[in-house]
């Protein structure tokens, strides 16, 4: 069950997103000594370079990845590596190697089994909180709507960790991905959106599945540790509310 958290604006999104990763960041490093967070690009990697450099946390706990990344060069505007390292590394105390970056000079078969090996080696596999967008057909990570890799099979029977893609419907087509198994098993799983171009989306994605209907990419987040937050602006819920209130 989701926990739907609705502020005014983008400014009161930015600030309770960050308020929950510092939350996560200080249970972590207390439990275990590291805090390990997936990163998004789109919308939120604005959200988090806006909102992080102000929180009080361990930095140096910190082991950053990414829950997905295209396979263009760090300096290409389609990489996410490349906006958090010109963002938020240069207003934070992070430096770049707390970051577990994918080898995107690699095809995407390759540089999907080596990133996977950097969670497992580095990571230890504990992924404690992923901080996730969903896109306006539905799709979050690269994990899109209709696409074979919804039906990984689970952790421990086949399933993998990270998976390539090399027929994103959305450019660039080559791109390597969280699989859904592997979101699963997070810690914690937090979606942001704002603006009511979000709204018609929002409402699909946080209302029943009808009989017939396909189930989307981001309906299919549900981490088995229960923890997972949607974080909607009063414009992106409209939708959201008012199915609520016709209950």
């Amino acid at each position: 069950m989701a926990n739907i958290i609705v502020k005014r604006d983008e400014a009161a999104v930015v600030a309770e997103l960050c308020r929950l990763v510092e939350q996560e960041a200080r249970e972590a490093v207390a439990a275990t000594g590291t805090f390990h967070l997936g990163l998004s690009g789109g919308s939120l990697a604005g959200f988090l370079c806006k909102g992080l450099p102000k929180i009080e946390t361990d930095w140096s706990a910190w082991r950053l990845f990414f829950c997905d990344e295209r396979l263009v060069a760090p300096e290409d505007k389609d990489s996410t590596w490349g906006l958090y390292r010109s963002g938020l590394v240069q207003e934070t105390p992070l430096t770049e190697e707390q970051f577990l970056v994918v080898d995107t000079t690699l095809p995407a078969q390759e540089a999907a089994s080596d990133y996977a090996g950097q969670l497992a080696c580095r990571l230890g596999g504990r992924l404690d909180l992923l901080l996730l967008g969903a896109g306006p057909d539905g799709h979050t990570c690269s994990l899109f709507p209709g696409h074979e890799l919804l039906k990984e099979p689970a952790l421990g029977e086949g399933g993998r960790t990270v998976a390539p893609i090399t027929d994103s419907p959305k450019p660039p087509p080559s791109r390597v991905t969280l699989t859904l198994p592997a979101i699963a098993a997070s810690g914690c799983c937090v979606f942001a959106a704002c603006g009511a171009g979000k709204a018609e989306m929002m409402g699909r994605l946080l209302g029943p599945v009808k009989e017939g209907q396909e189930r989307l990419p981001a309906q299919m987040v549900q981490p088995v540790s229960g923890k997972l937050y949607w974080i909607l602006d009063d414009a992106a819920a409209t939708v959201v509310m008012m199915k609520m209130m016709t209950k």
